[in-house]
């Protein structure tokens, strides 16, 4: 066994001035049991992976690697377990003559440097490589071994079962919102949406399709001999020792049935308001608006714009011991202690209407509807607001005004709307930049004079170089945009005067009221996202 300097992780940042023995103190007593001392530091934003890794490359004289990039010989998995890589997250990459290069999250865990010596017979030359970046290898190169091992098996729903698992596991690694699962005619393509964007990560065998379909049907509780007929289904898992929500959906294509899973981070459904990136102002008005006794609170934006997650961080805000919250959804997407959710079912005749006839009943004082589709849904929910209850729910509209001309073309009476009405909210989710890569640049002509446009004073914006810890894309997690329309005495008369939008829009904005475009240009003032990522999500106005 090699003799070695061993040093720890600690005294190495401390020497780099990174954290101070107090921090570390403070990090070790809140970090999770067996918690590693780097995943703390970054996990509690202490520093990031990117200093974590050139602190180790510089001053260990270990380099660092990018496995996506990487030439992998993926005949050395043979020599580590799949248990052993994950467990010490690392993989080996390559093997000249007696040495065994692997790539660790952790190249001072000496412990497992000679574990894997003992275990294999090499000596073990230790490279740097993220966290995530190695994960994504283990689940990458030991499925593709799992499914070929089991080539010569007649029985399909071994390797089927394994591959669902690492599946699902690199979704959650990649923080992933769905995960594709799409038939074509001679292969089944696995994509992964991260960060708002669609990519292929793997490809499985064509003659795995039907176990694999199978083996999630079961686990959702669908039909599995009906494969004419879309399906949707949930299934609850603990992965990574996180507890997971999936939500299912089949479609019957001409190559087989496609599915995709949703993948419901419970961690984020959980923040509270002030943890969902809104601008100060904007924060103050809404939180003021949702403490009202009564009135109707909309929330706008297309499919995956995050209104779930505001609804639910708003209601949480109220969840207390003398409140009364019930929800009727469809479906139920997160499960909260302390509300009573209601999930819709067409099929026995509980539709979004029937059940907020029922709920009112049940003496709430805060209601959440899923969505209003009709115009019976948002005459109850208005009503509902009319006498008494707090009432959430969302539209899919372009824009907080629109939402106004959205309920009157639903045939409800103008006057209900009106009164009715407290406030609307519009959000998209920009991506945001990746802190390890960052890199700031001069404003373009073009740019400054958008800037201008809005008041907004910027010189320099910010942009992603490009790494290992974003795949290159210079983006990493998504962050939200706001507006937020409260209706105040004017808006009520100029709605009941049947006003035009335009005048709606150029009062609202005379009285401070900030647009999507301006909340995502201060943020690209920030630093946060970027010029192109805001023009993507949101029109000038």
């Amino acid at each position: 066994m090699a003799m070695r300097n061993k040093r720890k992780l600690g005294d190495v940042l401390k020497e780099n001035g990174l954290i101070t023995e107090q921090q570390i103190v403070e990090v070790i007593t809140k970090k999770k049991a067996k918690q590693k001392l780097g995943d703390a530091l970054v996990e509690q934003g202490y520093i990031t992976e990117k200093q974590l890794l050139e602190v180790l490359e510089a001053h260990l004289k270990i380099p660092s690697v990018s496995l996506y990039r990487f030439p992998i010989d993926e005949g050395l998995i043979e020599l580590i377990r799949k248990e052993t890589a994950r467990e010490n997250i690392l993989f080996p990459i390559q093997q000249q003559e007696s040495i065994l290069t692997v790539a660790m999250n952790d190249p001072l865990d000496y412990f497992a440097i000679d574990d894997l010596e003992l275990s294999t017979g090499f000596s073990i030359k230790p490279v740097i490589a993220t966290k995530d970046d190695i994960l994504q290898a283990i689940n990458k190169y030991y499925d593709m071994e799992d499914a070929y091992t089991d080539e010569i098996s007649e029985n399909e729903e071994a390797p089927a079962i394994r591959i669902l698992d690492q599946i699902l596991q690199t979704g959650v690694t990649l923080k992933a919102s769905d995960v594709h699962i799409d038939p074509a005619e001679t292969k089944v393509v696995i994509r992964y949406r991260v960060d708002g964007v669609l990519r292929t990560e793997k490809t499985i065998p064509k003659r795995l399709q039907n176990a694999l379909i199978a083996r999630v049907k079961i686990l959702s509780e669908l039909n599995i001999t009906d494969t004419r007929l879309p399906q949707d289904g949930r299934i609850r898992l603990i992965i990574d020792a996180k507890p997971v929500d999936l939500r299912i959906s089949t479609l019957p294509t001409v190559f087989g049935e496609k599915i995709v899973i949703r993948i419901l981070d419970l961690s984020n459904i959980f923040k509270t308001l002030t943890e969902l990136d809104f601008s100060k102002d904007i924060l103050e008005k809404y939180q003021g608006v949702i403490q009202q006794p009564s009135g109707l609170i909309l929330l706008t934006g297309p499919t995956g714009s995050g209104k779930t997650t505001t609804l639910y961080s708003s209601i949480n805000e109220l969840n207390q011991e003398g409140v009364n919250i019930i929800t009727i959804e469809d479906p139920v997407e997160y499960q909260l202690e302390g509300i009573n959710q209601v999930q819709v079912n067409s099929a026995v005749g509980l539709t979004f209407a029937k059940g907020l006839r029922s709920i009112l009943r049940q003496d709430p004082n805060v209601i959440m509807v899923g969505e209003i589709r009709d115009r019976e849904t948002a005459e109850i929910a208005i009503r509902s607001a009319l006498t008494g209850h707090l009432v959430f729910s969302t539209l899919h509209t372009n824009s907080a005004i629109a939402a106004i001309p959205r309920l009157f073309d639903m045939d409800v009476e103008p006057y209900l709307v009106v009164s009715a009405l407290s406030a609307v909210m519009a959000q998209r989710l920009v991506k945001k930049v990746c802190v390890d890569c960052k890199q700031t640049r001069p404003v373009t002509k073009m740019e400054k004079e958008i800037f201008s446009r809005y008041d907004i004073d910027v010189n320099e914006v910010v942009e992603g170089a490009g790494c290992d810890s974003c795949r290159s894309t210079g983006y990493r997690g998504r962050s939200a945009i706001h507006e937020l329309l409260v209706i105040d005495d004017k808006v009520k008369k100029m709605m009941m005067n049947q006003s035009d939008m335009t005048e709606i829009k150029a009062y609202v904005k005379q009285n401070g009221m900030r647009f999507l475009i301006v909340d995502g240009l201060l943020k690209v003032q920030q630093g946060i996202t970027t010029f192109d990522e805001v023009l993507r999500v949101a029109t000038e106005e």
